[in-house]
């Protein structure tokens, strides 16, 4: 059975963030596939959403460790998107690059140890089950498991030119609830304090934190309030998003929105802050850039490498302190579309990519040796 064959299998199966028994079955396939090659798994179960998966390969203490990390959602309900097809060049299907395709590069890169007798160790697996909705759950497991390794790959989609990533901006969202008060329009309008004036303001201020040239974003994407023509708003809400590629432009848009939501600019009208970030910022570093010049070496190839404005998992583990390299997925595009396809000749440059460097790290038990 080829790994086409594989993932034309999970493919098949609808497994939207939603749908626990469709992802649920989908690393259920994952669990016999890698217990063949010698992983234990460890099952974190939830009731709601999918449950997580943790493949562990035999340990060599005081010993570097990699984590090979990756998410079983799809974006689609069931009975949206679920067909797979291939023609000469593409494969398409949800999921196909976002992300069952950049699963199966993994697994089948660790096939290629297992068949050659190579030593599969201190190589883990962290399959969850809710990126796609913003892993509001997954976010403290894989913080948490992150710590204990010194190396990360995530195999979400490739760039066009094969490109991995060495950084993503931050994402939050956040609610500013505006309480006013209501009174008729016509007979007792210096009565009442207009909420939705008071978000109007509010909005206006929140857009001048963005700064493109910084790389700095936020967005009001939802306006919520008031009652009727006739009646001044008592309520109104704001819904936004920030991006950010620093640090330092968190520290300082976080500070602003405060500021923000403390002042009054229409007298009688309180504001409160919720929300947060979702996933802090993943900053390209020495340590990202020095591993990819000994990828360099061990593949003999050149690996080409890009910073992206899209969020992922590789952004929670990078955030704990871990070098982390992002898209060793084949390279795809369409995703989070019914149009979503794969390069066949992308899983074949991933897989053989995956596998040198697997080789190497199983026999050296670092990257940084030679």
């Amino acid at each position: 059975m080829t790994y086409l064959e594989d993932l034309q299998k999970i493919v098949e199966i609808n497994s939207y963030t939603g749908n626990k028994a469709g992802v649920d079955k989908v690393g259920l396939l994952f669990d016999t596939w890698l217990q063949a090659l010698g992983f234990e798994t460890i099952v974190y179960t939830r009731e709601l959403i999918g449950n997580h998966r943790y493949y562990k390969s035999p340990a060599i203490k005081d010993a570097k460790k990699l984590l090979l990390l990756g998410h079983l959602d799809t974006v689609f309900p069931q009975g949206k998107f679920e067909t797979y097809k291939e023609d000469t060049k593409w494969i398409y299907g949800a999921g196909v690059c976002d992300m069952k395709g950049g699963n199966i590069v993994a697994l089948q890169a660790l096939r290629e140890l297992h068949k050659k007798n190579i030593p599969i160790q201190n190589i883990d697996l962290l399959f969850v089950s809710d990126e796609e909705s913003g892993s509001d759950d997954s976010k403290h497991l894989t913080a948490k498991l992150a710590k204990e390794y010194d190396y990360c790959f995530v195999y979400e989609a490739a760039g066009e030119s094969m490109e991995v990533v060495t950084g993503r901006k931050g994402v939050g969202t956040f609610f500013i609830d505006i309480q006013g008060k209501a009174a008729h329009a016509g007979n007792n309008y210096a009565q009442g304090h207009d909420a939705n004036l008071e978000a109007s303001y509010k909005l206006q201020k929140l857009i001048q934190l963005t700064d493109l040239d910084k790389g700095t974003t936020l967005n009001v994407g939802k306006i919520e309030g008031g009652i009727g023509a006739n009646t001044i708003s008592p309520y109104a809400k704001l819904t936004f998003e920030l991006r950010y590629k620093t640090t330092q432009e968190r520290e300082r848009v976080l500070s602003q929105i405060k500021n923000i939501v403390a002042t009054n600019y229409v007298k009688g009208c309180t504001s409160t802050l919720s929300g947060g970030i979702q996933r802090d910022v993943m900053q390209t570093s020495k340590a990202s850039l020095a591993l990819i010049e000994k990828i360099n070496a061990i593949s003999h190839e050149e690996l080409q490498y890009e910073e992206r404005g899209g969020v992922s998992d590789a952004n929670i583990v990078s955030s704990v302190g871990v070098v982390t390299l992002d898209g060793f997925g084949p390279f795809g595009d369409g995703d989070h579309t019914v149009n979503e396809r794969a390069s066949k000749k992308s899983f074949q440059e991933r897989i053989a990519l995956s596998e040198k460097l697997f080789t190497h790290f199983s026999e050296h038990l670092d990257f940084m040796e030679s």
